[in-house]
C-alpha cells in the first residue's frame, strides 16, 4: 500500500551552495500560501531544522541511512506523506558526499532532485555542473536545477540558456545579504538567535515565488509504514533537560523517543539561572558552552546539584557541549579559562579548526547505539575511557567516560536507533 505527496530533494554540489536558504525559503513560501508543509535534514544537524521548523511551523527530523538507519526514514516520511501537502528534504554537503550520501537517500525513496548551484563566477559552465550531477548516476531522479547568487537577469539568461534539452529550470536567485542567514564555527546561528529570521524567510520567499520555483513538485508515492513500538519503560521516570542557548542541540525525535518510553521531561535552562529541578534522571545535550562560559561558571549553585545528583548515583547523559561543561574548567576560543561543573577531572578546550565530524556507534554496556560527533574543541582527562565508538568505515571514534551512573561523550546519541537501550541510560 502507497500514499502520495508531492515531494523534492534540495541538493547541490557543495556545501555552501545555499541549500538550507532555497530550503527554507521553499518551506516559507508554500506555509504562507496554507500548505501543510513538513521538511527534513539529509544527515546528522541540529542547526538547519531550527531554521526549517521556523519556516514550515512544524518539527524537523533527520532522515539518515548511516545514522537513522532505512527503516527509520521509511516510517517518518511516510507519517509526513499522509498528513502533507508538501515534503521537502535538504540535502547534506554535496550530492554524492559521503557513504551513504543524499543521492542515497533521494534514489531509495524516489525523491526528485532539485540542485542549487552557486552560480558566482561562471556561466555557461553552470550547465557543465548541472549535467554532472544528473548524469553521474544511472536512476537518480534528477528534476532541475536553481541558480543561485546571480549577478543580473543577462546572467541568469545566459545560465538558463546554457542548460541541456529537458533539464529543468527552476529559476535564478539573485544576490542578497540581506536574506543570508548568519553563521559561526558550527554552522548557522540558532534559530532563536536570529531576532529577523522571520523577516528573511519571507525575503526569501519573496524571491523564489518571483522566479517561479514555487510550484508544487510532482506527486511521490510513499510506501506506508507504521512507526515502531516502543514499550513505556520509563514510565513514571522525570528526566530533567537542559534547553537553551548553551544546550540547544536537541533532535525532536530524541524527544518523541523519551516521551514514547513514557519518560516525563522537565526542561531547564542553566543560562536563565534555573536550578536543577526534582528528577531522576538528567540529560545535558550538546551546544554552545564555549560561548557563555563566564555565565555558566557563575552558576555555583546548579553544578552543586548536579554533583549531589551524580554522587547519589543517579543517571546523567552529557553530549559534547555537555559534556565539556562537566569538566573542571572549559578554555574559550578567546582563551578565557572558566570553571565549571568539575565532576569529570580535566579541561576542554576550543580549537581553531573542526577537531571530529561523523556518523560514529558505539556499543555500551546498556546497548548498541547510533549517533554522530562534530566539534571545536579537545577535551584532555585522565579518565579510562568505559568504550570507543566507532567511525561508519570501521575506525576509531570518540571515548565515552562513565562515572557512577553518568555517561559522557562527544557523541550525539540518536535515540530511535536503539530505545531500550536509552531507557537503561536513563532508568533509576
Amino acid at each position: 500500500m502507497t500514499t502520495h505527496c508531492p515531494a523534492l530533494f534540495v541538493a547541490a554540489p557543495a556545501s555552501g551552495q545555499g541549500k538550507t536558504t532555497v530550503t527554507a525559503a521553499l518551506a516559507r513560501l508554500h506555509a504562507r500560501q496554507g500548505r501543510r508543509v513538513r521538511v527534513f535534514k539529509c544527515g546528522p544537524d541540529f542547526l538547519d531544522p531550527q531554521i526549517h521548523a521556523v519556516a514550515s511551523g512544524a518539527p524537523v527530523h533527520s532522515l539518515d541511512l548511516g545514522m537513522c538507519g532505512e527503516s527509520d526514514a521509511a516510517w517518518r516520511l511516510s507519517a509526513a506523506a499522509r498528513e502533507a501537502e508538501l515534503i521537502l528534504v535538504e540535502g547534506v554537503m554535496g550530492l554524492f558526499d559521503g557513504e551513504p550520501s543524499g543521492a542515497d537517500l533521494a534514489q531509495r525513496f524516489g525523491l526528485p532532485v532539485m540542485a542549487v548551484i552557486d552560480a558566482r563566477a561562471m556561466a555557461q559552465t553552470f550547465a557543465a555542473v548541472a549535467w554532472g550531477l544528473a548524469h553521474y548516476r544511472t536512476g537518480l531522479p534528477f528534476s532541475g536545477v536553481l541558480a543561485n547568487r546571480v549577478g543580473s537577469e543577462h546572467h541568469a539568461h545566459l545560465l538558463r540558456a546554457a542548460l541541456p534539452p529537458g533539464m529543468r529550470w527552476y529559476g535564478a536567485l539573485a544576490r542578497d545579504p540581506a536574506a543570508t542567514l548568519p553563521e559561526r564555527h558550527l554552522g548557522i546561528l540558532q534559530a532563536a538567535e536570529i531576532t529577523d529570521l522571520t523577516a528573511r524567510l519571507d525575503r526569501m520567499a519573496d524571491a523564489l515565488a518571483a522566479t517561479g520555483a514555487g510550484a508544487l513538485p510532482p506527486p511521490v508515492a510513499f510506501e506506508v509504514v507504521p512507526p515502531p513500538t516502543i514499550a513505556p519503560l520509563l514510565a513514571g521516570c522525570r528526566i530533567a533537560v537542559a534547553r537553551d542557548a548553551a544546550f540547544g542541540f536537541l533532535y525532536p525525535a530524541n524527544l518523541d523517543t523519551l516521551a514514547a518510553l513514557g519518560a516525563r521531561l522537565v526542561f531547564f535552562s542553566p543560562l536563565a539561572g534555573d536550578l536543577l529541578p526534582d528528577c531522576d534522571a538528567l540529560w545535558l545535550p550538546g551546544g554552545y558552552p564555549e560561548l557563555h562560559g563566564a555565565v555558566l561558571s557563575a552558576h555555583t549553585a546548579l553544578w552543586a546539584a548536579v554533583r549531589a545528583h551524580v554522587g547519589a548515583g543517579k543517571p546523567a547523559l552529557a553530549e559534547c557541549g555537555g559534556m565539556m561543561s562537566l569538566f573542571e574548567t572549559l578554555v574559550d576560543k578567546e582563551g578565557v579559562t572558566h570553571a565549571l561543573a568539575g565532576i569529570l577531572p580535566g579541561c576542554s578546550v576550543m580549537q581553531p579548526r573542526l577537531v571530529a565530524l561523523g556518523t560514529q556507534r558505539v556499543a555500551l554496556p546498556e546497548g548498541r547505539l547510533s549517533g554522530h560527533t562534530f566539534h571545536h574543541s579537545r577535551s584532555d582527562t585522565p579518565l579510562a575511557p568505559l568504550a570507543l565508538a566507532q567511525s561508519m568505515d570501521g575506525g576509531p571514534g570518540e571515548p565515552v567516560y562513565r562515572i557512577g551512573r553518568l555517561t559522557a561523550s562527544y557523541v550525539h546519541f540518536y535515540f530511535p536507533s536503539a530505545p531500550e537501550a536509552v531507557a537503561r541510560l536513563f532508568l533509576p
